[in-house]
């Protein structure tokens, strides 16, 4: 919300939040499926958000986007097929493509409004949406998958909160299907919420993720303008463990100009604090 037109509240349980500062509102309206608000903001550049909550703000979205892109695109041997479901933004397919292997990706976004923003007034993020690479589909992600069988090498699922239109991106029968859909070492990464501020969130889906894969992972990243300034990601495979199979030659030969991720990261973002892997051990079947 916009508290007398100089500042941006989300808040995050009764007594705690996030403020940040607004030089103006760029743009506030109604998607067919969203409320969709774009700031200009006096710290952290232009700040997206999808029913009153932080999407990305282009000071931190990097962190963000090049762990669910990275984590998993070098932990598969030899990723060349992606499917990013949701990321109308384009920070996940910017990084998606940065690496060789990759021949093709789908994005299936079910908003085509995030994505026309985007392009508008976030080309930081959405640079690479018509990349030759990138196939564009407005349509529903869970409905995509359902017709998919040994497709994809890796599937990237940048999904809003577990709620309105993001709720199908979190059933077992989804996570099914995309299964289903992965090539013999596949990788799967999602975004899983934040293991302090929603716990009956991240419960719920590692249960939901540890019925269907045999793999399932947590790792983490320090995300500013999130809730706790922690949030979590899924990895998910039959075959592949992100810290055994994880390819640092490739990673190395292709030293990318990144700011968070690294091989070290990459290793280092599995080891999660004591009460989150208390967490994640109550959702064992």
């Amino acid at each position: 919300m916009i508290d007398d037109g100089l500042t941006y509240t989300e808040f995050h349980s009764k007594g705690m939040g996030l403020i940040l500062r607004l030089k103006r509102c760029i743009t506030s309206f109604d998607t067919k499926f969203q409320r969709l608000d774009l700031y200009e903001t006096l710290d952290f550049g232009k700040l997206l958000t999808l029913d009153n909550l932080v999407m990305v703000t282009e000071k931190d979205e990097f962190i963000y986007h090049e762990m669910i892109a990275h984590v998993p695109l070098f932990s598969h041997k030899n990723p060349e097929n992606v499917l990013v479901i949701g990321g109308g933004d384009g920070g996940t397919v910017r990084e998606v493509v940065k690496h060789k292997t990759v021949k093709n990706v789908d994005m299936v976004e079910i908003d085509e409004d995030v994505v026309k923003i985007s392009k508008k007034y976030l080309p930081t993020m959405s640079c690479e949406l018509d990349n030759p690479k990138v196939n564009l589909y407005f349509q529903d992600g869970v409905k995509w998958v359902e017709d998919k069988e040994n497709y994809y090498d890796v599937i990237i699922i940048d999904s809003t909160d577990p709620v309105s239109i993001g709720e199908g991106l979190f059933t077992s029968e989804f996570y099914r299907n995309c299964l289903k859909s992965l090539k013999p070492g596949g990788v799967l990464a999602n975004q899983t919420e934040s293991p302090f501020h929603n716990p009956e969130w991240v419960e719920a889906t590692y249960k939901k993720l540890k019925k269907v894969f045999p793999i399932v992972k947590m790792f983490t990243a320090y995300v500013p303008t999130y809730p706790a300034g922690v949030w979590s990601f899924g990895f998910c495979s039959k075959d592949v463990d992100p810290i055994e199979n994880f390819q640092e030659e490739r990673y190395k030969e292709y030293n990318l100009k990144l700011k968070y991720y690294n091989n070290d990261i990459h290793k280092g973002a599995f080891a999660v604090p004591q009460f989150v892997k208390e967490l994640i051990n109550k959702s064992e079947v």
